[in-house]
């Protein structure tokens, strides 16, 4: 990549010096991004080609995040064929499909014929059916058709995630034609690792590294060094599998193969790179209770309606526990430092619970934790609130009775700390698994619900225990 270029005078404006797209610390320079957009108001054609042509795609896709959403497609207009529409899958949901909507057919079509048959569906597949069609009919048949036939496999499976292009030999080739023929076909992949050898129906019977074939004399047949115990991927196979496949197994490229085992793509490690941001990304926002498909080019709209529901089901859970503050309103009265300090009860075992929940959640979603450990991890866990509500009972008691000078507030208090750090450890550690077990997924739903047990726990043991020892009425 190259972030320095010289940059030409325009025709309408003042010269501008060499300038770094990026500052110290990464970040795009708005004099660049200023620069760029006076390029775009002037169609100076020239410049604006220089400049693509200079850049990673996937800083293009940064400077095209970074313009207002009409010069983005005046970008594309003005760069015709020097513009390199991978960019767009580097840029958000919302942003690329505001683009793509805005260009003629014609244009799209003539960007994805230069792309990877991965890059492809992944640019078109967040259009609706229609303008897919629209675009697809203006591409070659045999282009069209692997990527129509990748689109229609479901979202997020190995399918959708990889290129139809890649190397199969038959079975009965040497080394010296395998290699013949990769220096003498003209449209081999940008990169690969290793080629597949098949039988004349197309079925898979394993692979060859590149580097095990580069090493072996011409004439040895490639039967020989073939690998049939190579870890291979189904078109169906959840893509976040096959990102833990690659993890566990170290492995740089893997062949996809249909339903009847007939060699149709290949998966490699920067598609799983890509998986592996996404996911994390999605259960990171789910923990939060945002919608995976949240943007920041969304407008507020977008996203006080994606946010609303789950803060909806929050406000029912927070009345909930509310309700039991209202089942001790007369000792309440009575006892003003109990309403000061019962939501410190409260928090403390939510923060808690937050920190099992983390760990449960991340556990579960890597396979780290079954039913070979479930009951060891939850006792640990209940172990960890048990050790911790006994030091936060001392300190918490402590400082109670320090602040309002009531001997027995800081053993009821210290008490209700101990109950609630325990229920948010097993809260934390349950529920993750209870709505795991019934296939929801717990990044989503375990926050609402662990927190709603620590509030209800913890205001109840506080204020139960505080009713019986001062004999409260």
């Amino acid at each position: 990549m190259a972030e320095n270029f010289d940059v030409a005078e325009p025709a309408e404006a003042d010269p501008l010096a060499r300038m770094s797209m990026r500052d110290e610390e990464g970040e795009l320079r708005g004099e660049f991004v200023a620069a760029i957009t006076r390029a775009i108001h002037a169609a100076d054609r020239p410049l604006l080609c220089e400049v693509v042509a200079e850049l990673h795609e996937a800083d293009l896709g940064d400077l095209i995040g970074a313009l207002e959403p009409d010069d983005r497609v005046r970008l594309v207009e003005l760069t015709g064929r020097d513009f390199d529409f991978s960019a767009l899958n580097e840029v958000d949901e919302a942003v690329r499909e505001e683009i793509l909507e805005e260009l003629p057919p014609e244009t799209v079509a003539e960007g994805v014929r230069e792309l990877e048959s991965d890059d492809a569906v992944e640019l078109l597949e967040t259009l609706d059916e229609a303008e897919q069609e629209e675009i697809l009919e203006k591409l070659p048949a045999a282009e069209r058709e692997d990527i129509e036939r990748s689109l229609l496999y479901p979202e997020n499976s190995a399918g959708r995630r990889m290129q139809t292009e890649f190397i199969a030999v038959p079975q009965d080739f040497t080394v010296g034609q395998a290699i013949d023929y990769m220096r003498e076909t003209p449209d081999l992949p940008d990169r690969f690792y290793e080629i597949y050898v098949v039988d004349k129906d197309q079925h898979w019977l394993g692979a060859v590294p590149l580097d095990v074939l580069l090493r072996t004399r011409r004439p040895v047949a490639l039967t020989e060094l073939t690998d049939e115990d190579r870890r291979r991927v189904s078109v169906l196979e959840d893509q976040e599998e096959v990102a833990r496949m690659f993890g566990k197994y170290n492995l740089v490229a893997a062949p996809v193969l249909d339903t009847q085992d007939r060699l149709v793509g290949v998966i490699t490690v920067d598609d799983v790179v890509d998986v592996i941001e996404e996911e994390a990304d999605e259960d990171l926002k789910a923990l939060g209770g945002v919608t995976s498909d949240e943007e920041l080019s969304d407008t507020f709209l977008t996203i006080a309606r994606g946010r609303f529901n789950w803060l909806l089901v929050n406000l029912a859970t927070a009345f909930l526990a509310s309700s039991v503050l209202g089942l001790f309103e007369g000792q309440l009265e009575q006892m003003v430092a109990l309403a000061v300090l019962a939501p410190i009860v409260a928090s403390q075992g939510g923060n808690a619970a937050t920190q099992t929940m983390t760990v449960a959640v991340r556990a579960l979603a890597t396979r780290e934790l079954g039913s070979s450990n479930a009951w060891r991890v939850v006792l640990r866990e209940t172990l960890v609130g048990l050790v911790n509500g006994l030091a936060f009972a001392v300190i918490t008691g402590i400082a109670a009775v320090a602040w309002f000078k009531i001997p027995g507030l800081g053993i009821v208090i210290g008490l209700a700390i101990i109950c609630n750090l325990v229920a948010g450890a097993l809260g934390g550690i349950l529920i993750p698994m209870a709505l795991d077990r019934v296939r929801a997924d717990p990044a989503v739903a375990s926050g609402t619900f662990v927190t709603t047990v620590t509030d209800v726990v913890g205001f109840f043991s506080f204020l139960g225990i505080a009713t019986l020892w001062f004999g409260l009425k």
